[in-house]
């Protein structure tokens, strides 16, 4: 009896003190909502009318999304599936082929990219007229021996259509594990259709620099990417082992880019004080980076640049040619004058975005034209097209030969 009595009153205050509970809760929650109304609406008091315009359509595409997950015909619905398509048509919505979203696994690619080792066939790839395009196979991959070309158009990849694809989802595409192979639908200029080109997957291992000797005491210095964390550190390193030639040719030719801090580090090695390249963000600020001072090279340079020299490598000519440290010698380059900053996500995946477009030193914005050298230099197709069907034959390089022409003149000057 007593406990049965005990049993019940217990069971009666329980109720009341969550009752009590309940109500606390929702007083406490009243009042936290009423601060995040009051905050928020001083914090956007004058964006008032757009962030209501803005309520009203994403109105509408919770209504859509609602009506897909209760009306679609295939049931389930994978709802990660339709978050990460939301998200890359908003993105697409930009007409930035470069602030992109990257999912999970292919940010882990990513980084791994960055270290200089992965399994691909050795590709930078862009957009160029809205169209997934080859800014440069890395020389010694499986791209470079498929005779891929800079400015070819990727129409396809295992038969999938890169038309609307986003960058990061081609990229993932057309890596995979060493030994398998990948079908690519290139168009190439003078080509009536496109044509399919396989490719066998291997390692690629990048091996930032190349150097040599060339007649007259001139040091060569090819800079393959500026992607490989290391790349800075290998070229100062080759810098130094050149310390005593009379001149020197950087080749930036087939370099896609990669890391602007890369392109900052290498361009104080030859500029004592001025600007590297100028950044302007969306609010029009421009700031101006400048030389570390940390000059390692005072001697005569030639830069030798082509239309598959991207990003850091239009960065790094920018700034040679603006303050007066080379000569640009070669071919128009791409024309990639956009800064991305890498922003991680709650569940892994990544959104590159892009939150400045950059300028030369001297104020010239390149983007989708490029940089033009100072000494032009075009490359005949039908020799471009000879060393394409017979690779391993030795042919003239005519870039280089004027570029050793130009510097050999700039030394005796």
């Amino acid at each position: 009896m007593f406990s049965k009595s005990n049993a019940s009153h217990r069971g009666k205050g329980q109720h009341s003190a969550r009752g009590v509970a309940e109500g606390r809760f929702r007083v406490l929650r009243n009042i936290v909502l009423a601060i995040m109304v009051v905050v928020v609406g001083v914090s956007i008091f004058s964006r008032v009318t757009a962030q209501e315009g803005l309520e009203r359509k994403l109105e509408t595409y919770l209504q859509v999304l609602d009506i897909v997950k209760n009306d679609y015909v295939q049931k389930d619905v994978d709802d990660q599936k339709l978050v990460y398509g939301s998200i890359r048509g908003m993105l697409s919505a930009l007409d930035d082929p470069y602030t992109r979203f990257v999912e999970p696994k292919a940010y882990e690619e990513m980084k791994i990219r960055m270290s200089g080792i992965y399994s691909g066939i050795g590709i930078y790839i862009g957009m160029k007229d809205n169209q997934l395009t080859v800014i440069s196979p890395i020389e010694g991959t499986p791209a470079d021996k498929g005779h891929l070309k800079a400015g070819d158009k990727i129409m396809t990849v295992d038969g999938k259509v890169t038309k609307d694809m986003a960058l990061e989802e081609a990229v993932s595409l057309i890596r995979g594990p060493r030994g398998t192979k990948v079908v690519l639908g290139i168009l190439r200029q003078g080509w009536g259709k496109p044509k399919d080109v396989g490719i066998v997957r291997d390692n690629i291992k990048i091996q930032c620099v190349k150097t040599k000797q060339l007649d007259g005491n001139i040091a060569y210095i090819k800079l393959n990417t500026f992607e490989n964390l290391a790349s800075a550190r290998e070229f100062e390193k080759a810098l130094r082992q050149a310390r005593d030639a009379n001149g020197l040719i950087i080749d930036l030719r087939g370099n896609g880019g990669g890391l602007l801090q890369s392109a900052i580090s290498i361009g104080s090695m030859f500029v004592d004080k001025g600007v590297i390249v100028q950044t302007v963000d969306r609010e029009g600020r421009k700031e101006q980076i400048e030389s570390t001072g940390r000059v390692l090279w005072r001697k005569p340079t030639v830069v030798l640049i082509n239309e598959a020299s991207a990003s850091a490598s239009e960065i790094l000519a920018g700034a040679l040619r603006d303050n007066k440290k080379a000569t640009l010698v070669g071919s128009n380059s791409f024309g990639k004058a956009s800064v991305q900053n890498v922003r991680r996500l709650s569940d892994g995946s990544a959104l590159l975005v892009t939150i400045a477009k950059y300028l030369t030193p001297n104020g010239e914005d390149i983007n989708e034209k490029g940089i033009s050298p100072d000494v032009l230099v075009l490359v005949p197709t039908l020799e471009v097209e000879a060393l394409l069907i017979l690779p391993d034959q030795e042919g003239e390089d005519i870039q280089l030969e004027k570029a050793v022409e130009v510097l050999n003149g700039m030394i005796k000057g």
